[in-house]
């Protein structure tokens, strides 16, 4: 092992929940507490197991379908979004709906159903069978294609090259994502640009933040889950940005005591799923191995965070619990973060200096 006294810990910002994450989170922790349990939630509200664990203590139950849920019952649909056959599927069930879908997936539905009307074919970048490319597609099958990555490009069929257009999945790899578009507009020129960036502002912090001390870097260790797409694509990020090694870990327990062999700079970041209390612990596991307290590398301070979803602030504001920063009924965006709650204060822990 090295000398101690040479070993350095990078921890970089942004890293953890992004607006969309404490949004669908805090949704489901206040529905809980407005209904009681049980809360139903369709598919994971977040990919990371320790938040799922953590509302099913508290009374939340994921489902995969609606079916699954009793009727008359309250559903959560989670932060990646549903396609409109979901929603027909829990009014035919009488369910009562909440909808957390992250508003920057809710702009690429929008986007979809736009250039759908506008008779566009549409190139959807993403990844087969992730939910949110799943309620993307379908709000207009007959016009959506999934290309998975470059290679896909080569079997895109359109009906007018002049009339296509690309989206994508919000947390894939920018990198990945542009040379995808590349490929594609290699085979129809006229292809198309969404009016706005569809990889959302969080996952593109994170992988430039990666970027920024991957080259510095013996090794990377990446907090979140592995169904977790933007957790995912930060271990890609750092290998490709020139770490000498990068794993993807749920917690500190994951962690392999041999990947330190010969390791003097570790790198720490978490996905926009993961609450803090899980970085804080790999920090500490750190620090037991005779690793010093980290270095924090901020490269931008985030400050957008969204309103509860409006069906639940109504509800809450006709139980007089709806908290100030919470009051917003223009919009979905808002200035300050509410709400508090288990996973919230664990979000808010100090991270050791």
């Amino acid at each position: 092992m090295t000398d101690s006294r040479a070993r350095r810990v990078l921890l970089v910002s942004p890293r953890g929940y992004c607006a969309g994450v404490d949004r669908a989170v805090l949704a489901v922790e206040k529905a809980l507490e407005l209904y009681g349990p049980p809360v139903y939630v369709r598919k994971q509200i977040v990919h990371n197991a320790y938040v799922v664990r953590t509302l099913e203590a508290q009374g939340a139950v994921f489902v995969d379908t609606t079916e699954q849920v009793p009727a008359g019952s309250i559903v959560v649909f989670s932060a990646h979004g549903v396609a409109p056959a979901v929603h027909e599927e829990a009014g035919a069930r009488g369910l009562k709906t909440i909808d957390a879908t992250c508003p920057l997936v809710t702009k690429v539905h929008a986007e979809a159903r736009r250039f759908a009307d506008s008779d566009h074919d549409i190139l959807l970048i993403g990844h087969a069978g992730h939910e949110e490319v799943e309620g993307t597609a379908g709000e207009a099958p007959e016009r959506i294609q999934l290309v998975d990555g470059p290679a896909g490009a080569a079997t895109v069929r359109v009906r007018d090259p002049a009339k296509v257009v690309w989206l994508s999945q919000t947390t894939l790899s920018v990198d990945e994502t542009m040379q995808t578009v590349a490929a594609l507009r290699a085979r129809f020129p006229a292809l198309a640009d969404p009016p706005s960036d569809d990889i959302c502002y969080a996952t593109q912090n994170r992988q430039v933040a990666v970027k920024r001390i991957a080259p510095e870097c013996d090794l990377v260790l990446v907090v979140g889950s592995a169904n977790s797409s933007n957790s995912v694509r930060l271990v890609e990020v750092a290998l490709e940005a020139g770490a000498r090694a990068a794993y993807l870990v749920d917690d500190a327990g994951q962690i392999d005591e041999g990947w330190l062999a010969g390791v003097r700079t570790v790198g720490v970041t978490s996905g926009a799923s993961v609450p803090e209390i899980l970085v804080v612990a790999v920090l500490d596991w750190l620090a037991e191995r005779g690793y010093p307290p980290p270095e924090e590398i901020t490269l931008t301070q985030e400050r957008l965070t969204f309103a509860l979803p409006p069906e639940l602030r109504r509800d809450l504001r006709a139980a007089g619990r709806l908290a100030p920063a919470d009051q917003p009924d223009d919009g979905d965006q808002r200035g300050q973060a509410g709400g508090g709650g288990h996973l919230r204060e664990a979000v808010d822990q100090p991270v050791r200096q």
